[in-house]
């Protein structure tokens, strides 16, 4: 019998084992440098066809892998050899399949330096961020695990004198799976070991950025006991084949986490009737936000300050669920602003392969760009108070970024910039703070700082965000304590890492016979 589902622990790098342990692990990936990693579709890797390089944002000389590129041909050729696969692998029980997630778990956990370390390096994660996203990936294993097999319990009906029933959950069908380069392991892990463990085949387009990672973990799946022809792999850009992949009629869902532009797009190709289609294709999408913390004049400002700084800054700011807006009572805006500027001001920007890196880079040379955009149009839509300032001399590197006195409706305070920028709002009081946190597009996550229980209740009931915290910061979501997912055109409120994901890749079968 399983033990019960508990959070995968990080790892303490105050340690000097762990940090040993990891300098070696960050060796041993140098030495992986270079190396191509092939497509599988049908069971059979495809090294022909052009090969894109990976590059390490920190350092953007460094090749991580070549990653063949799936044409137009192989793409449809994936989602075919994954239909022809679905009947057998729907035929596996929930348990046995849940089983194979429980090794990859398990091998995922014995070699945890060796994916943080491939993070580190080709999502440009400081330490701490790449251990907790391993540590997520786990998670991930582990809880879809135990939630597939609960599903797959009977499921409890009413009894009716004289019937039979039973309702029993089976698969979808062949899935296409676009995880984002942003947390390049914990998301693309869950999102395609979720489509897996319910019975669908799937089909992984990985993110370009982070595509090595992503052909590292089907490997680990692979170990741990898929069979080759349940998963394909198909890099490439989405623009040469993710409408293909969205079009196709056998594909029977997207799962998809991204930009909103892109989940926009994949939404309205997905509702199209393509020529011998016979479902209305199901899209899972997880896209932006603009997500704020509220700081009340009762709070504890000090720990608002730490919030702040620790949402708005970690991993560079490129995360769904970052601090962009701060939206601070006038009786205690200076305090704060202050506060947080301090520790802006001492967060180390450099190298993540170096130990006590705060900020690495972002992502890429165009992430690098928008960031320089937002801050100059930033510039006269408030005062730049700290940072502003961008490198790409030999990495892509955006210092932490303050903006004062940003009015609601500015740019920087409504559209989603993704990368370290803050716009410090000014509240006229609680009622007006929450106004400016809902006038937004967005609804992903939030937080409300404040020492009164009535604003927190009021907070309860009409902040629309997908997860409000409370006096903690907007990030760092758990699996199975925190179930994410936005509202509005943050997404379709999927609440990954939650007790109802998996029923969005199954369909429900009533079943009644008369005794």
């Amino acid at each position: 019998m399983l033990e019960p589902f508990r959070n995968e622990p990080l790892t303490d790098f105050r340690d000097d084992r762990s940090r040993s342990l990891f300098h070696a692990a960050l060796d041993e990936e140098r030495g992986r440098q270079g190396q191509t990693y092939p497509l599988l579709i049908g069971g059979k890797e495809r090294l022909e066809g052009d090969a894109a390089d990976s590059l390490n944002p920190a350092r953007y000389g460094e090749v991580i892998g070549r990653i063949v590129q799936a044409d137009l041909r192989q793409a449809a050729e994936a989602v075919e050899s994954a239909h022809a696969a679905a009947a057998g692998w729907a035929r596996e029980p929930f348990a046995a399949r849940a089983r194979i997630l429980y090794r990859a778990a398990a091998l995922l956990r014995r070699r945890k330096h060796e994916f943080s370390a491939l993070m580190v390096l080709e999502a440009g994660k400081p330490w701490g961020e790449a251990d907790a996203d391993t540590a997520e990936a786990i998670d991930f294993l582990d809880y879809y695990g135990r939630e597939a097999e609960r599903i797959g319990a009977p499921q409890p009906l009413i009894r009716l004198q004289g019937e039979d029933n039973e309702l029993l959950y089976i698969p979808l069908g062949t899935g296409v799976v676009i995880p984002p380069w942003n947390f390049p392991l914990a998301i693309m892990a869950g999102m395609t070991a979720a489509a897996l463990v319910c019975g669908n085949p799937v089909v992984l387009k990985p993110a370009s950025p982070t595509a090595v990672i992503a052909a590292r973990f089907v490997a680990l799946l692979l170990e741990a006991g898929l069979p080759e022809e349940v998963i394909q792999f198909v890099p490439g850009p989405g623009s040469a084949i993710g409408d293909a992949l969205v079009d196709h009629p056998l594909t029977r869902f997207i799962s998809f986490t991204g930009s909103l532009e892109t989940g926009l797009r994949i939404h309205e190709r997905a509702s199209r009737l393509a020529k011998g289609q016979r479902w209305m294709k199901r899209v899972v999408a997880e896209l932006g936000g603009k997500d704020a913390i509220i700081v009340d004049k009762s709070a504890d400002l000090e720990a608002a300050a730490e919030a702040i700084a620790a949402s708005a800054f970690g991993f560079s700011g490129q995360k769904c669920s970052a601090c962009s807006r701060a939206i601070i009572h006038a009786d205690v805006y200076d305090r704060v602003l202050e506060d947080v500027v301090r520790r802006a001001s001492g967060l180390r920007v450099g190298d993540p392969a170096e130990y006590g890196t705060d900020m690495g880079p972002v992502i890429d040379k165009a992430a690098l760009g928008k960031i320089a955009d937002y801050v100059e149009i930033g510039s006269g839509e408030g005062k730049i108070v700290w940072g502003g300032g961008t490198d790409d001399s030999f990495g892509y590197f955006a210092q932490p970024t303050i903006i004062e006195g940003v009015d609601r409706k500015a740019r920087v305070a409504q559209e989603e910039i993704f990368g370290p920028v803050l716009a410090f709002i000014q509240a006229d009081d609680y009622a007006d703070a929450l106004d400016i946190a809902n006038d937004t597009a967005y609804g992903l996550t939030g937080s409300v700082f404040s020492g009164k229980r009535a604003h927190l209740e009021e907070a309860r009931r009409s902040f629309h965000v997908g997860n409000l915290y409370l006096n903690r910061k907007c990030t760092g979501a758990l699996v199975g304590v925190h179930p994410f997912g936005g509202f509005n055109l943050s997404g379709t409120d999927s609440k990954a890492g939650g007790s109802d994901y998996l029923l969005q890749f199954t369909q429900a079968k009533a079943i009644s016979e008369k005794l």
